[in-house]
C-alpha cells in the first residue's frame, strides 16, 4: 500500500521503543540508538503499525515481532566468592582435596565457547595443583609440616574460550592454612626443677610450675601431668592449669620442717590426644624430677584439738574449772605458751583462763534461760614471740537445771455468765516453765489455801498439764459482785508459784456469748432538779481547790534547797582511803607477794587494818601453776611479772593502770573548804574571795581574776 508518496506514517511501540530503538516514519526502517548488552537484556518485543499520515487512521492491525541480541565474548570469567580461605591437615597425602573453585562467565554458554572456562594455577606450585575442568584444588606435595610452614597463598586463573588464544581470563587468591595434628611428642624444658615452700603454707598452696613443651598447638599440645614416683607423692599433688599446658605443683598435706625438710617427685607429662597414625613418632610423654625444699618458719602454737565442746550445768559454782586447754610450740625451740580469752567473744566476762595452765573456769553465775550457749575463743601465744598467736573455739552448752517456778500462760482473766449453772466450765488454764527438763514438764494445779473452800469456784487438775476452773453455784449477778480473784498454785517437782486469775461476771445470751461485763448504772431519782445538780458540782469543785491548797502549803514547808553549810554537797564523789606514808609505811605493800605468788592472798595477819580491798582478785579461783624458768628467787619474780604483764596486755577490758586508788571525799576536811559552786545558790549574799590572798603565791592569779589582789603585791608577770 506504500507508494512512496509519504502518505503513510510508521509508528513503533513496545520494549525499548524510543529509547533503545527508533523507526523512520517514512520508510519503516528500525535502528538501534543505544549499545546493546545481551547480558543485561537478551531480547525485546516490539509492535509496529502503518497509519494514514493525514487522518492518523490505522491502515492495518499492529504487527508484533521479537528482536534477539546475538552474544559475543565480551565478559571474562569471575570468582564471585573470592578471595578464598581453606584449611588442610598437615602431612596430608598427595591428591588430598583442599577446596573446589567455581568461576562464572556472563556470556551465553549455548553459543560458541564464550562461556567455556578452563582453570589453571599461576602461583602455589609445587605444593598445590588445580583440576582444569572442575576447579578442585588438591595437595601436590607430600609431608608438608605445619611446624615448618603454616600458611600458603595460591593464585588460580579461570579462562574462557576453552583456554584458547583470545579468551578472557579472571584470577583469584586462595589462602591455605595447614591445620595441626599430633605428630610431635612433648619434652620438659628442664630435667630437674628446684622448688621451695614454707612449712606454714596451707593446703592447696602453689609450690611451682612445670612445662612439657610440645611443638603442636591446640588440643594436640594439651598435657596431663601426674606424679608417678618419689617420697612426696602423698604430700604434694600436680594438676594442669586452665590452658592445659602447664603443670601446677600444690601442697596436699601439712608440711613440717622439723619432721621432713625436703621431698623428691618424679612427674610425668603426657599428651591427652594421641593420633594412632603417628604413634610411631612417640612415645608422646616425658618425665622430669622435681625437688621440693621445705623452709623453716616460726609457727604459732598448736592446740591439741581443733575445737572443744563442753556441757556445763547452769548451777555450776563460781570458780568451777570447765576445761583445761593445751597448746604447744611445734617448733624445735618449744617456747613457753601463755593463754588468754578473746574478749570480743566474752564481753560479759563469764569465764576466765589461767595464763599458764590453760584452765578455763567460771567467774560469774550462769543462767541457761538467759544464755544457753557460750562460744568463746581461746588464744595461745608464745612468750618469746608475741606475734605468734593461735586460736581455738570453745563451745560451752549450758545444761538445764530446774530453778524456775511455773506460771500461768496467757489466761489471767476469764468471765462467768450470770446464767451459769453449778459445775460449769468457765476456763481451762495452762502453765509455762522456762526450764526444759529431760523427761518433759509436769505441772500440778491447786487453789491457794485461802481460796480452797470458797463457795464460788473450784479447780480440777486434769493431770495433763491443764486444769479446769468450774463454778460451784449458780445465780450470778453483776449487781452483787462484778469481779472475783481466784489464786491458783502451780508447781512442778521442785518449785511452786501462785498466779491470780481474774474472773468477771458478764451478761450473756442464751448461747453463752458475752453481751456486757459492766454493771448497769443506777438512774437518778426523778425529783432531783438541775439546780441541785449544779450545787453538788460546785461543792465538789470547792473541795478540790481546798485539797490542792493544802498540798501546796505542805510542799512549801519542806526544805527546797540544801542550806546546811555543813552538809556534804559536791560534784565528784570520790573516796581517798589510802595515802602512802613514805618509807615508814611498811603495810601498804608486801614484797613477799612478789616472791611467793601463791601466798599473795593468804596473809590476813599482815593486811593493813585501815584499808579494805575494793576489788577482789580472781586469783583465788585460779590454780597457780609453777612459774617456768627455774625455782630461784629472781627468776620466779621475773616470770610472775611477765605473766601478769602479758595478762593485762591481752585483756582489752582491763583498766590502763597498775593499782586502783579511790578518792571518795573532797572539800570538808580542807582548810579552804569546798571549791564547788553547788552551794552558791543557797546564799543571797555576794561570795567573798578575800581569803585567796592568804593562800600564798600559787593562788595570786586566781585572786587577781576575782579582783581581790592586794595593792602592794608585786605583779604576777
Amino acid at each position: 500500500m506504500d507508494k512512496g508518496d509519504g502518505s503513510i506514517k510508521y509508528i513503533l511501540t513496545g520494549e525499548g521503543a524510543g529509547t533503545t530503538f527508533t523507526i523512520d516514519d517514512n520508510t519503516g526502517d528500525i535502528h538501534a540508538i543505544q549499545r546493546l548488552d545481551r547480558e543485561m537484556k537478551a531480547q525485546y518485543v516490539l509492535r509496529a503499525q502503518a497509519r494514514n499520515r493525514l487522518t492518523d487512521r490505522p491502515l492495518e492491525p499492529e504487527s508484533e515481532f521479537i528482536v534477539k541480541i546475538q552474544d559475543i565474548n565480551d565478559n571474562e570469567p569471575r570468582f564471585l566468592d573470592g578471595p578464598y580461605w581453606a584449611t588442610v591437615p598437615e602431612m596430608s597425602q598427595i591428591g588430598t582435596s583442599v577446596i573446589q573453585l567455581t568461576a562464572t562467565d556472563a556470556d551465553d554458554p549455548t553459543y560458541g565457547n564464550s562461556a567455556r572456562v578452563v582453570y589453571s594455577i599461576l602461583e602455589g606450585q609445587p605444593y598445590f595443583s588445580v583440576d582444569a575442568k572442575t576447579g578442585v584444588l588438591r595437595v601436590s606435595l607430600a609431608d608438608m609440616d605445619r611446624e615448618t610452614r603454616e600458611n600458603y597463598s595460591v593464585v588460580i586463573q579461570a579462562k574462557d574460550m576453552g583456554g584458547q588464544m583470545g579468551g578472557l581470563a579472571g584470577t583469584t587468591t586462595v589462602n591455605i592454612t595447614l591445620t595441626d595434628i599430633n605428630d610431635n611428642p612433648p619434652m620438659f624444658d628442664q630435667r630437674l626443677y628446684q622448688m621451695s615452700i614454707p612449712e606454714a603454707a596451707p593446703m592447696g598452696s602453689v609450690v611451682g610450675r612445670i612445662w612439657a613443651k610440645d611443638r603442636d598447638i591446640g588440643i594436640n599440645a594439651e598435657m596431663r601431668y601426674s606424679i608417678i614416683d618419689g617420697d612426696g607423692r602423698d604430700t604434694f599433688d600436680v594438676s594442669t592449669d586452665p590452658t592445659n599446658l602447664f603443670g601446677i605443683i600444690t601442697v596436699k598435706k601439712p608440711l613440717d620442717f622439723e619432721t621432713k625438710p625436703s621431698y623428691t617427685l618424679k612427674v610425668e607429662g603426657a599428651n591427652t590426644q594421641v593420633d594412632p597414625l603417628f604413634h610411631h613418632h612417640g612415645p608422646f610423654k616425658d618425665v622430669t624430677i622435681v625437688h621440693v625444699s621445705v623452709e623453716d618458719v616460726d609457727e604459732p602454737p598448736l592446740f591439741d584439738s581443733p575445737g572443744y565442746y563442753i556441757e556445763l550445768p547452769e548451777d555450776a559454782e563460781i570458780g568451777t574449772v570447765v576445761k583445761t586447754v593445751s597448746a604447744r610450740d611445734p617448733d624445735s625451740a618449744n617456747n613457753t605458751v601463755r593463754y588468754s580469752i578473746e574478749r570480743t567473744n566474752d564481753l560479759d566476762k563469764y569465764f576466765y583462763i589461767d595464763i599458764t595452765s590453760g584452765a578455763l573456769m567460771t567467774v560469774r553465775t550462769l543462767d541457761r534461760e538467759e544464755m544457753s550457749w557460750h562460744n568463746i575463743t581461746v588464744l595461745a601465744m608464745e612468750m618469746n614471740n608475741p606475734s605468734q598467736i593461735a586460736s581455738v573455739s570453745v563451745a560451752i552448752k549450758i545444761t538445764d537445771v530446774n530453778d524456775n517456778p511455773p506460771s500461768l500462760t496467757h489466761y489471767l482473766e476469764a468471765y462467768v455468765c450470770e446464767n451459769a449453772k453449778a459445775g460449769q466450765l468457765i476456763q481451762m488454764v495452762t502453765a509455762v516453765d522456762v526450764d526444759e527438763p529431760q523427761g518433759g514438764q509436769h505441772f500440778y494445779y491447786s487453789l491457794a489455801p485461802e481460796a480452797a473452800n470458797n463457795p464460788n469456784f473450784t479447780l480440777r487438775d486434769n493431770q495433763d498439764n491443764t486444769a479446769w476452773v468450774l463454778t460451784r453455784r449458780g445465780g450470778w449477778s453483776q449487781q452483787q459482785q462484778t469481779v472475783f480473784h481466784l489464786p491458783i498454785i502451780i508447781s512442778d517437782s521442785e518449785h511452786t508459784s501462785t498466779s491470780t486469775l481474774t474472773i468477771r461476771v458478764c451478761s450473756c445470751d442464751h448461747e453463752g456469748n458475752v453481751l456486757s461485763c459492766n454493771a448497769e448504772a443506777y438512774s437518778l431519782p426523778a425529783s432531783l432538779s438541775r439546780g441541785a445538780l449544779i450545787a453538788i458540782l460546785a461543792c465538789i469543785f470547792v473541795l478540790l481547790v481546798m485539797i490542792l491548797l493544802m498540798l501546796s502549803l505542805r510542799t512549801h514547808r519542806k526544805k527546797t534547797f540544801l542550806c546546811d553549810e555543813e552538809e556534804n554537797v559536791h560534784e565528784n564523789i570520790v573516796r581517798y582511803d589510802d595515802e602512802g606514808g613514805g618509807e615508814e609505811d611498811t603495810e601498804a605493800f608486801d614484797i613477799a607477794a612478789m616472791w611467793n605468788p601463791r601466798e599473795a592472798h593468804h596473809h590476813p595477819g599482815k593486811m593493813r587494818q585501815d584499808m579494805l580491798p575494793e576489788i577482789e582478785s580472781l586469783s583465788r579461783y585460779v590454780p597457780q601453776a609453777c612459774v617456768l624458768g627455774g625455782g630461784g628467787g629472781d627468776s620466779s619474780v621475773h616470770g610472775y611479772v611477765l605473766a601478769k604483764l602479758l595478762e593485762a596486755d591481752l585483756d582489752l577490758c582491763a583498766p590502763p593502770y597498775d593499782s586502783l586508788q579511790t578518792y571518795a571525799y573532797e572539800g570538808e576536811g580542807s582548810v579552804a573548804e569546798s571549791l564547788s559552786s553547788l552551794q552558791s545558790g543557797t546564799s543571797n549574799t555576794d561570795h567573798e574571795y578575800d581569803y585567796l590572798n592568804d593562800w600564798g603565791p600559787r593562788f595570786r592569779k586566781l585572786a587577781e581574776m576575782y579582783g581581790v589582789l592586794e595593792a602592794n603585791s608585786p605583779p604576777l608577770w
